[in-house]
This record gives C-alpha cells, sequence and structure tokens, in this order.
C-alpha cells in the first residue's frame, strides 16, 4: 500500500523524535537537514524530495537504536520504495534507493571520502558490502539515478548538525507534492 502524505507527515511526527543512529540529530533534523541541503544547491524537486526521505524506510521498522553496533544492516533504501511507489516516480524512488551504494562508490572514487565519514557510517558500510571495486563503481554510476544519488549522499553525510537551523517538514512536503504522480495525490 502507497504512503500518502498525511501518512509520511505522521511518519515524521510519531518516529522523527528517534535518535539518528549513532548521531547527534533525531531522524527528523537529519531528513530536514538532507533537504535543506539540497534546497541550497539548487537541486530538482525530486531530489529534494528524495533528500527528504532517503531514511524513511528506518521509520517503517524497528530495529531498536543504532542496528549496527549489533551487526545489522535494516536494508532502510529498499524498505520504502514500495510505500513510495504510486506516489513518485523513478527520479525521486531511484536516489533513495542508490545513496547507500553512492557511499561505497565515494570511498571508491574519493580517496579522503572513507576517513570523512562518522563511526556508524563506517560500520554500516561494511555491513552493506563494503568499498566498491573499480568495476563496481563504473558499474554503479552508469545506473539511472546514480549521480543524483551521490549528491544526494554528500549532503547526507553533511546531515548531522544538532544546531542545524531548517526550514519546517511542511516546506519539504509541499516541495515533494509538486513531484508527486498525479494518482498518488489523490490516494
Amino acid at each position: 500500500m502507497a504512503l500518502t502524505f498525511p501518512d509520511i507527515e505522521r511518519l515524521f511526527e510519531e518516529r522523527g523524535g528517534e535518535q539518528y543512529s549513532g548521531e547527534p540529530v533525531t531522524q527528523l533534523e537529519h531528513a530536514l537537514q538532507t533537504a535543506a541541503l539540497g534546497e541550497a544547491e539548487g537541486a530538482s524537486d525530486e531530489l529534494v524530495t528524495a533528500a527528504l526521505l532517503h531514511d524513511l524506510g528506518h521509520l517503517l521498522h524497528d530495529f531498536g537504536e543504532t542496528p549496527s553496533l549489533r551487526g545489522v544492516d535494516d536494508v532502510h533504501q529498499y524498505r520504502a520504495l514500495p510505500f513510495l511507489r504510486g506516489l513518485f516516480a523513478d527520479a525521486v524512488l531511484d536516489a533513495i534507493k542508490l545513496h547507500v551504494d553512492a557511499k561505497r562508490y565515494l570511498c571508491t572514487t574519493r580517496p579522503d571520502y572513507f576517513a570523512s565519514l562518522s563511526a556508524d557510517s563506517k560500520r554500516s558500510l561494511a555491513l552493506q558490502g563494503g568499498i566498491f571495486s573499480a568495476q563496481q563503481a563504473e558499474a554503479f554510476i552508469g545506473q539511472p539515478g546514480a549521480e543524483g544519488a551521490v549528491r544526494l549522499r554528500i549532503w547526507d553525510d553533511l546531515a548531522k548538525d544538532a544546531n542545524k537551523i531548517t526550514p519546517p517538514l511542511a516546506h519539504y512536503l509541499a516541495r515533494a507534492q509538486r513531484c508527486a504522480l498525479r494518482s498518488g495525490l489523490a490516494a
């Protein structure tokens, strides 16, 4: 069953105050900061929406706090897709789906990237398959949505500032509604 905009808002209301695994921000703060970074860079409504919703999969299940400490990969990048399909086009879904592999790609293509990752991000990287080989990185970047996912990933890594002020959720949900599929708006 596809989520509606009220469902998404309710998820953030109910679970957005939870700590973002191993980081000094909540799930909602992280989502808003990621979207704000995309918006500041002039990203499209689709990519800003993907930035807002990239970790929605964490809110759709409960593996407890910091599952990577227990050796659990929660595959959150895939978990939200069935709920968002029908509401958004592939331009949104692909960036969400690929943002984890974008981390693996950036570790291969940017020599200093791995060192910049937080401890939890390094733990989850190992659980998510580790750093790509050169061949895997080349195959990854050739996929539809991969370049957007790389941009999203960079914002994702920066969106962990406990003191950052952002526009409210309603601001980004309005942007999301501009790129929603018409069939999803009727739901």
